[in-house]
């Protein structure tokens, strides 16, 4: 699946919920499902740095794409990094560094974060662009 198509489809999930509890429960469930982060990465190395709640991101290059893994100690921010796994893990450097992430957006996403999380949302955005950068160098 493309990224956008993968936007598409959590566009279209939380598309069937009106109301914005019931899109937080979403994405607590869905923080739910994430497997967890393997003890050994969660070092500093891994915390994302502008996040309020702590927030360790892993990234593996297999094969020509990034393999994303996280874990956050907060419900809701577990949930969001999820979904930003679920659309940019398993893509190309490049797939990542030209993905436009409007699903955001489209969720309602940016309006419902207090101004912490939507920074700490921007932090996680940001390392996965750093990690695209990195592994796109050791390509080229």
């Amino acid at each position: 699946m493309t990224i956008n198509e993968i936007q598409d489809e959590i566009i279209e999930e939380f598309g069937g919920f009106d109301d914005w509890m019931d899109k937080y429960q979403l994405l607590i469930d869905l923080g739910n499902e994430q497997a967890p982060l393997d003890e050994q990465y969660k070092t500093e190395q891994n915390l994302i740095d502008g996040c309020q709640s702590r927030v360790w991101l892993q990234a593996n290059y297999v094969d020509g794409k990034i393999h994303f893994t996280a874990e956050s100690d907060a419900l809701i921010v577990k949930g969001i990094v999820a979904l930003l796994i679920r659309v940019l893990s398993d893509h190309t450097p490049q797939e990542i560094l030209d993905a436009d992430l409007y699903f955001i957006e489209e969720i309602g996403l940016k309006e419902h974060l207090s101004p912490t999380r939507s920074n700490g949302l921007l932090a996680m955005v940001k390392q996965m662009h750093m990690y695209a950068i990195a592994f796109k160098a050791k390509e080229g």
